[in-house]
């Protein structure tokens, strides 16, 4: 059965008054689904339960991207993404790196063995196309999956991959992938460590201005810190697909 959990063990917030959202706006983040379109629905029916209880003016869903790869329905998670978000709610999409390499492979075939080999294989089979039908030698193999699958992609999805945003920010949160660059101010990350940046951001305890939520580092539960909230649980791997809730200062988890 699906439940919420609000977690208890936490670190000291940054000094002054906590982090918060502002009065009226209540806000799901969402961490990496990788093709889990089943977890997905599920949390997304816990998340509309919830904001039922709420007299919020606005409420917001935050994807923080990895919607493909590894898990088996890649296209079945665009999909329904693309669709129009649930009444009464903002949708915000956000790119992940996995994102970041199917649209690498879409520009340029050579790029195609690091998605492959990074869970690339399970999208493409969501969209009918198993990397053993093609033909021997790398070039080759390569090209072939770069036309069946461009043949295979609606329009609809790739505009919706085109058009992912890098972060987002909400009140003293700020919302990305991966995480952002120590020492560089907010609105001058590079679009590129916001979606792939890993130990120099996991391990600064500075504070960053804002709380950084964000997914790509997978742990069993979510993880809070003064300066930043991960909610990567490894829903791909057996673990539970996460929603970090926002409602003033207050900060809980809804799981699949």
């Amino acid at each position: 059965m699906s439940i919420a959990r609000l977690w208890s063990k936490r670190e000291a917030r940054r000094s002054g008054p906590p982090a918060s959202v502002p009065a009226g706006t209540r806000v799901y983040a969402i961490g990496d689904v990788h093709g889990q379109l089943d977890q997905l629905l599920d949390l997304e029916a816990q998340i509309a339960a919830d904001a039922a209880s709420s007299d919020a003016e606005r409420r917001v869903l935050i994807y923080l991207g990895d919607y493909v790869d590894r898990g088996s329905e890649s296209a079945g998670v665009i999909e329904h993404m693309i669709a129009a978000p649930p009444q009464g709610f903002e949708r915000v999409t956000l790119k992940g790196n996995h994102e970041a390499l199917l649209l690498e492979f879409l520009i340029d075939p050579d790029a195609g063995t690091n998605w492959v080999i990074n869970g690339g294989d399970a999208a493409l089979a969501s969209y009918g196309i198993d990397v053993e039908d093609d033909v021997p030698g790398d070039e080759d193999r390569l090209l072939s999956l770069h036309r069946r699958f461009t043949a295979a992609l609606p329009p609809a999805h790739r505009a919706f991959l085109e058009g992912l945003a890098t972060s987002h920010a909400e009140g003293d949160y700020f919302f990305a992938h991966a995480g952002i660059r120590p020492g560089v101010p907010l609105e001058a990350q590079d679009p590129v460590d916001l979606i792939w940046i890993r130990y120099p951001f996991l391990q600064s305890k500075a504070d960053f201005g804002k709380v950084v939520v964000h997914g790509h580092t997978p742990d069993s539960e979510p993880v809070e810190r003064s300066n930043r909230i991960g909610i990567d649980t490894g829903a791909v791997y057996g673990g539970r697909l996460t929603a970090l809730v926002l409602d003033r200062a207050e900060r809980r988890f809804l799981q699949a």
